[in-house]
């Protein structure tokens, strides 16, 4: 019987990480080590519930991991325990993976593995504007034609300043640009400011206002001069029993498929069967994990043979992350084959 442990790992940040929703001080990562003794391999997933945004950051998360960790340890089935727990769920999908694949974290057979890179996005996190365009102009520099920045917090005047001048020196035949607004627009005036938003030449905005807000999002997806992304609002939400009528209703431009945050790798399949479905596209973006989660999401994305970029350079946010064997080079995240993962002695990973 293959037993289970976790170490709780907490993540500290190399900047002031801020969104429209405030600042996000710690991310605390609970890292589960399952070993599987007549196979003789231990395989490891991450559940990194988003403070704010996952519908398993609560108070007594950790107690209810110890609790669903046991039951597996007592072979108890606890498929339902995980319907409200989706970092759990996705953490437990990526050990069966990896034990089955022998315990070397590589957990799916996809072309990143093989050397293939993958196109991602550059990160402009909330700032003080001047701060925002020194960093968007430094990633455009270094190689990114995507750049993504977190909007919402600041003036929306300033915030297009801050556009119209990065415009000035990356030309849209030269870099993309994305937004993410992280729900923070008002309804009432969201139309307006998408339409003032279009002369930047942006590429999609992701969530625009607030989330559940199913009437709103509708009219707002079905007169928006630019392309809507949803990513919020597919938490808690089961793809199963009500993805065909989000697809149908809202009718969004792009779907931002988070692991972590909707439910695993199996939810995610699912989301990206219905965009295929109804003639949509994807991408898939982090939600903060460690070096650990974000190496099966990109292994998984990379599976599925991707179109667009891809929000995965996230590995770089952290000081104590996790060595890992792929880097992020112009605007590319490559797998290096010839180096190892590099975990922390204490954690015993031995059989």
């Amino acid at each position: 019987m293959i037993q289970y442990t976790y170490i709780k790992h907490q993540l500290a940040f190399n900047f002031d990480a801020k969104t429209s929703r405030g600042e996000i001080k710690k991310h605390d990562a609970y890292i589960i080590i399952a070993k599987d003794a007549f196979k003789k391999v231990i395989g490891i997933g991450e559940a990194a519930p988003l403070a704010g945004l996952s519908i398993d950051s609560t108070p007594d998360f950790e107690m209810k991991l110890n609790q669903i960790l046991n039951h597996l340890n007592e072979g108890i089935a606890v498929d339902e325990e995980l319907e409200i727990y989706p970092s759990i769920r996705f953490a437990l999908e990526s050990i069966q993976l990896d034990i089955k694949f022998g315990g070397i974290r590589k957990y799916i057979e996809s072309a990143w593995l093989k050397g293939e890179s993958i196109k991602i996005n550059g990160l402009v996190w909330m700032n003080k504007s001047d701060e925002m365009l020194k960093e968007a102009i430094s990633k455009f520099r270094a190689g990114f034609d995507c750049i993504k920045f977190k909007i919402g917090a600041l003036d929306f005047d300033e915030e297009c300043n801050l556009l119209e001048k990065f415009r000035k020196i990356a030309p849209e035949s030269k870099v993309q640009i994305r937004v993410d607004a992280n729900g923070a627009f008002h309804v009432d005036d969201a139309l307006l400011k998408l339409k003032e938003l279009k002369r930047f030449d942006i590429h999609s905005i992701e969530q625009p206002i607030k989330p559940n807000l199913w009437d709103e999002i509708q009219e707002l997806i079905a007169k928006s001069p630019i392309k809507i992304a949803l990513d919020e609002e597919l938490i808690g939400l089961n793809p199963f029993e009500s993805g065909k009528k989000l697809m149908e209703y809202l009718n969004p431009d792009y779907l931002i498929i988070k692991p972590t945050l909707i439910g695993g790798l199996k939810v995610s399949d699912e989301w990206i069967k219905l965009a295929q479905i109804y003639n949509k596209d994807w991408w898939a973006t982090s939600a903060l994990e460690s070096n650990i989660g974000l190496n099966i999401i990109a292994q998984w994305s990379s599976s599925k043979n991707p179109k667009l970029h891809q929000g995965l350079g996230t590995g770089s946010l952290y000081s104590n992350n996790f060595p890992a064997p792929f880097k992020v080079e112009k605007g590319f995240l490559s797998y290096i084959s010839d180096e190892n993962w590099k975990f922390p002695q204490d954690w015993n990973l031995s059989i």
